[in-house]
C-alpha cells in the first residue's frame, strides 16, 4: 500500500498540468503538459482507440533521484519476446475485427500499446498516459466534446499492477480487461468497479488445485508462495478453501523471498526436506522458482511431487536437464490454451520502422527486431560496429530464425488477450446497435460514436456474451470474472533428456455444476521409481473398526487410529467417533458393522437343556411306574398302612413337579412365563401339603392308639385330609393369581449379563409375589419337617415320620442352597438352577418316600404282610 501511495504521489507530481484560467483578457484558455513519459510503445490510429499494457522488458534501471537536477526517466532492458508477442496478438485481433464486416461495421478500431517493463511505476505511468493522452498542449473550447484518448485498456499483467491502476481508473470508470491478473482480491467489484479479466481468479485456481489433491488422495501438502499480492492472496484462499472443504491440511506454509536470500532459502528447503509431505504447491513467479530450485539442487531434495500455479507452469527457463530430475512430473494449472487462426501469418508480417527515432511510436517493434537478429539500427551505439556487431536493414527474414515469437502451438496468455480485445469489440458493437428511444441510459438514450464515454461501455461490458472461434464462451459475472476454465499440465521428462509440457486434462467451472475435473491419468508422467502417484498423507486412513483421534497441537489431518470399543463400529459419516449399534445388535470382531446379537436361553437343543428335559421326563416316568405299582398293590398291607389316598395324591403332585420343570426350558413366551412359576408353586404346595397331612395323620393315629385318644381321629378323616390339602393348595393358588393379576411375569430381553448377547428370560414382575410364593412353600416344608421330626421315634408299624423327616431335610437343603445360587446365576443358568432344584427336590421326595416301599413290594414281598409289619412294630 505504501508503494502504491508513493507511486500515486510521484505520478501526480510528474503529471500535473498548468492550466490558464479564463479571464476577461484571455480569449483561448489552454492546458500545458509539464512533461512527457518516455514509454516504449506501438500505435495505430482509428475511430475508437483501445489501450494495452504488456511486459515487453524484464528489468528497469531507476535513475538517481537526488533532485539536484532534472530527474531522468527510468529505462527498460532485457527484452521479453513473449511479452511482445502478447502486444502483437492485440494488434492482430484489432486488425481482424476491422476486416470483419459483421462486427463494428463502419467503425475502425485503433490501439495504443505500452511496455510496462514489469514495473509498477512504469505501468502506472503508461496507464495514466493512456487515460489522459500524451498531447503536449490541449486547447479548451466551450463544448469540450469528443472521444477520450482510449475507451478501454487491455491489461495489466501482474496483479499488483492491476490493483494499483484499477484503483485510479475505477474512479473515472475507465474499463480494464486483464489477461493475466489472477488475484482474488480483484473480484471485489465494489472496490474495482471497472475491472474485468479473461483469466480465472486465483480462487478458482485454488479450487482446481484442491480438486487435484482430492483426486489423488493427497491430504498433506506444503505451500510456498511469493511475497506479493498474487502469492499471499492465493495462500489465504487455499487455507480458507481447505478449511471449508476439509479435504486436506498444510504441512508447512512459507513465503519465498523476493531477492536471493540464501539463508532464508536454505531454511525453507530444510523445512521441505524434513517434512513428511510429498506434495509441494507453489504460487510464485519464475524468478522466485529459479532461486528456490538452486537451493533444492544444492541440498539434493528429491522425491517431491510439485504442483505449479499458472505463473510458472509453462516456464521454459525451469525445464532444464539440471532441474528436471527434481521438477519432472510436475502437475500444473495452466491458462486455457486456444487457437487463433491467422496469427502466425500476422506475426510474420512484423516489420521495423526504419525511421524510428527511439521516442514515442513503434519503438517496441524495432527493439524486437534488434533482439531477434542481434543487430542494431543506425545510428549504432558507440563501439557496436567496432566489436563486430551488425546493422539492421529491416529486410531480415523472420522465418529463418528459431524464435518462440512464431510458436503458436501453445497460445495461453495470447488467447486471453485475444478474448479481451473481442470483449471490448462486442461490447462496443452492442452499444452502437442501440435503438434510439430504447437505450439503457437516461430517458432511454443511446451512446453515439461522436461522444462515447468509458462508463457507457462499462454497462455493455458487464453484459457481453459471445463465443470464440475456438468454441469458448466469454461472459463476465457480477465480479467481473470470466467463466473459469484451466488446463492441467504435466512436465514430461523424455528418455533422450528433453522435456515436454503436455496437456493431461482440464478443469472447468459452472454456476450450476460447480467445478468439474477431467484427467487422462494414462498420460501423466510420474517422476518416481514406481511410476505411480505418491502417497502424501500425515496419517493413513483409519481402517474399519477404528476411529480417529487428533494429535494435540497438530493439523486435523494428523491423527491416531483408536479401535472402537465393544458394541460400537466405525461411523461412516463422522470418522472421529464410533457409533453405537442398535439395541439388538452388536459389533462384529472387526468392529466394522453391526450384527444381530446372539440369543441365549435354556434351549431344548443344547446339552444342558437336553439333560434336564430327559431328567424331567425320567422323573415323570418313574412317578408313573411307582403310581402303577402302588395302584396294582393298593390292597397290600404296606400300601394300606401308608395312607394310600395321600400317597396317590403325592405321586400325582410329584408328577406335576417333574412336568412343570419343562416350562423353564425353551424360549420364554408370555404364557410360559406366567405358568412356570404358578405351576411350580402350586405343584410343590400340593406335594408338601400331602406330606404335611400325611405326617399329621401318622401322629394322630399314634395318639389315637393310646387310651383316651380315639377322639383325635375324627379330625383326620378322609374328607378332612382332602379338605386340608385343598385348603393349603388354594392359598397358594390365591397367591399366584394375585401375583399374575397385579404384576405378571413377562418375557424379558436382558443385555446386562453379556453385552454381545441377548438373554431371554422371564422377569418375575413382582419380587414380593415371587418371595411370598417361595416363602409359603418354605413354611409348609418347615412345618412338615418339624412335625415329622417330633414323630420320628414312633413305632415303625405306624410310622413314616423318619422317611418324611429325611425327605423334608433334603427338600429344605435343596431350596436353601437354591436361593443364593439362583441369585448369582446369570441368564439361562438361573433357569437351569431352578430346574435342577425342582428336579433334585422332586427326586429326593420320590426316592425317600417311595423307594423303601417299592423295594419291599418288588424285592421283598415276604415283608409286605400284616404280620411282618406288626412284627417290625413290636420289635421297635
Amino acid at each position: 500500500m505504501w508503494l502504491l501511495l508513493q507511486t500515486i504521489l510521484l505520478i501526480l507530481l510528474y503529471f500535473s498540468f498548468s492550466c490558464a484560467v479564463s479571464s476577461s483578457d484571455i480569449i483561448i484558455p489552454s492546458c500545458q503538459i509539464q512533461g512527457q513519459f518516455n514509454l516504449n510503445g506501438n500505435q495505430k490510429t482509428g475511430d475508437v482507440i483501445l489501450g494495452g499494457l504488456f511486459p515487453v522488458h524484464f528489468f528497469t534501471s531507476v535513475p538517481d533521484l537526488s533532485f539536484i537536477s532534472d530527474p531522468q526517466q527510468p529505462t527498460c532492458h532485457g527484452f521479453y519476446e513473449l511479452g511482445f508477442k502478447l502486444a502483437q496478438t492485440m494488434a492482430f485481433a484489432i486488425d481482424e475485427i476491422n476486416s470483419n464486416s459483421n462486427l463494428l461495421p463502419n467503425v475502425t478500431l485503433g490501439y495504443t500499446l505500452y511496455d510496462n517493463c514489469i514495473n509498477l511505476g512504469i505501468g502506472f505511468r503508461a496507464a495514466l498516459s493512456l487515460a489522459s493522452g500524451q498531447e503536449e498542449k490541449i486547447i479548451l473550447d466551450n463544448t469540450c466534446i469528443g472521444n477520450p484518448p482510449v475507451l478501454g485498456i487491455v491489461g495489466d499483467s501482474p496483479s499488483a499492477h492491476s490493483i494499483a491502476i484499477s484503483s485510479i481508473l475505477g474512479l473515472y470508470r475507465v474499463p480494464m480487461v486483464s489477461y493475466f491478473s489472477t488475484c482474488s482480491c480483484l473480484s471485489n467489484h465494489q472496490k474495482y468497479p471497472s475491472f474485468f479479466r479473461t483469466i480465472p481468479s486465483d480462487v478458482f485456481q485454488v479450487r482446481a488445485m484442491i480438486h487435484i489433491l482430492k483426486h489423488f488422495g493427497w491430504t498433506w501438502a506444503g505451500l510456498l508462495v511469493s511475497d506479493d499480492d498474487y502469492g499471499l492472496h492465493a495462500a489465504r484462499s487455499l487455507q480458507s478453501e481447505l478449511s471449508l472443504s476439509g479435504e486436506g491440511c498444510l504441512a508447512y506454509f512459507e513465503v519465498l523471498p523476493w531477492d536471493k536470500d540464501t539463508d532464508e532459502l536454505r531454511r525453507i528447503v530444510n523445512v521441505m526436506k524434513t517434512s513428511t509431505a510429498r506434495v509441494v504447491i507453489v504460487f510464485a513467479h519464475e524468478s522466485g522458482m529459479i532461486n528456490l530450485m538452486e537451493e533444492v539442487v544444492r541440498q539434493n531434495v528429491t522425491g517431491l511431487q510439485w504442483m505449479a500455479s499458472e505463473a510458472w507452469t509453462a516456464a521454459a527457463v525451469l525445464q532444464t536437464p539440471q532441474l528436471m530430475p527434481y521438477l519432472g512430473g510436475t502437475l500444473g494449472i495452466a491458462i486455457r490454451h486456444g487457437e487463433i487462426p491467422g496469427l502466425r501469418e500476422f506475426l510474420l508480417k512484423t516489420r521495423p520502422n526504419l525511421h524510428h527515432n527511439n521516442s514515442y511510436g513503434n519503438s517496441m517493434v524495432n527493439q524486437f527486431w534488434e533482439f531477434t537478429f542481434q543487430c542494431r539500427f543506425a545510428p549504432a551505439p558507440p563501439g557496436w560496429l567496432e566489436g563486430g556487431g551488425a546493422l539492421c536493414t529491416g529486410k531480415e527474414d523472420l522465418e529463418k530464425v528459431d524464435t518462440e515469437f512464431l510458436d503458436i502451438s501453445n497460445l495461453r496468455p495470447e488467447y486471453n488477450v485475444y478474448k479481451a480485445v473481442y470483449a471490448f469489440a462486442h461490447s462496443l458493437d452492442d452499444m452502437l446497435r442501440c435503438m434510439p428511444g430504447r437505450g439503457p441510459f437516461s430517458e432511454h438514450s443511446c451512446a453515439t460514436l461522436q461522444s462515447l464515454e468509458p462508463w457507457q461501455l462499462l454497462y455493455y461490458l458487464e453484459r457481453v456474451n459471445f463465443t470464440t472461434p475456438f468454441g469458448d464462451q466469454v461472459s463476465f459475472d457480477e465480479n467481473g470474472d470470466v467463466v473459469p476454465i484451466y488446463d492441467v499440465m504435466n512436465w514430461l521428462w523424455l528418455p533422450d533428456g528433453s522435456t515436454k509440457v503436455q496437456n493431461v486434462g482440464e478443469i472447468k467451472g459452472s454456476a450450476f455444476r460447480g467445478e468439474e475435473l477431467i484427467l487422462d491419468e494414462d498420460k501423466i508422467f510420474w517422476n518416481f521409481k514406481s511410476r505411480k502417484p505418491p502417497r502424501s498423507v500425515c496419517s493413513e486412513s483409519c481402517p474399519s473398526g477404528t476411529h480417529m483421534v487428533r494429535r494435540k497441537g497438530e493439523p486435523k489431518c494428523c491423527f491416531d487410529c483408536i479401535p472402537c470399543s465393544e458394541g460400537k463400529v466405525t461411523n461412516k459419516s463422522n470418522s472421529f467417533e464410533c457409533t453405537s449399534c442398535p439395541e439388538d445388535f452388536w459389533s462384529n470382531p472387526q468392529r466394522d458393522h453391526c450384527v444381530p446379537k446372539k440369543t441365549e436361553f435354556l434351549s431344548y437343543h443344547e446339552p444342558l437343556g437336553i439333560c434336564l428335559t430327559a431328567t424331567s421326563l425320567l422323573g415323570t416316568f418313574i412317578c408313573a411306574v411307582v403310581l402303577g405299582i402302588f395302584f396294582y398293590h393298593r390292597r397290600t398291607p404296606i400300601i394300606r398302612a401308608s395312607n394310600s389316598e395321600l400317597s396317590f395324591q403325592l405321586l400325582l403332585s410329584l408328577k406335576l413337579c417333574f412336568l412343570c420343570s419343562l416350562l423353564f426350558i425353551g424360549r420364554p413366551r408370555l404364557w410360559t412365563c406366567q405358568l412356570r412359576h404358578a405351576g411350580f408353586g402350586i405343584s410343590f404346595v400340593l406335594c408338601v401339603s400331602c406330606i404335611l397331612v400325611k405326617t399329621m395323620v401318622v401322629l394322630a393315629v399314634f395318639k389315637a392308639s393310646k387310651p383316651g385318644g380315639g377322639a383325635v381321629l375324627k379330625w383326620f378323616g378322609v374328607m378332612q385330609q382332602r379338605g386340608t390339602v385343598l385348603f393349603l393348595t388354594s392359598i397358594q393358588a390365591v397367591i399366584c393369581t394375585t401375583w399374575l393379576v397385579s404384576s405378571s411375569p413377562v418375557p424379558h430381553k436382558n443385555t446386562q449379563y453379556h453385552n454381545d448377547k441377548i438373554v431371554y428370560e422371564c422377569a418375575v414382575g413382582s419380587t414380593v409375589g415371587f418371595g411370598v410364593l417361595l416363602g409359603y412353600i418354605g413354611i409348609l416344608a418347615v412345618l412338615s419337617f418339624l412335625i415329622a421330626f417330633l414323630a420320628r421315634n414312633l413305632p415303625d408299624s405306624f410310622n413314616e415320620a423318619k422317611l418324611i423327616t429325611f425327605s423334608m431335610l433334603i427338600f429344605c437343603a435343596v431350596w436353601v442352597a437354591f436361593v443364593p445360587v439362583y441369585v448369582s446365576s446369570p441368564g439361562n443358568r438361573a433357569d437351569a438352577v431352578e430346574v435342577f432344584a425342582i428336579l433334585a427336590s422332586s427326586f429326593g421326595l420320590l426316592i425317600t418316600l417311595f423307594g423303601p416301599k417299592c423295594y419291599i413290594i418288588i424285592m421283598r414281598p415276604e415283608l409286605n404282610t400284616k404280620k411282618a409289619i406288626m412284627c417290625r412294630g413290636t420289635e421297635s
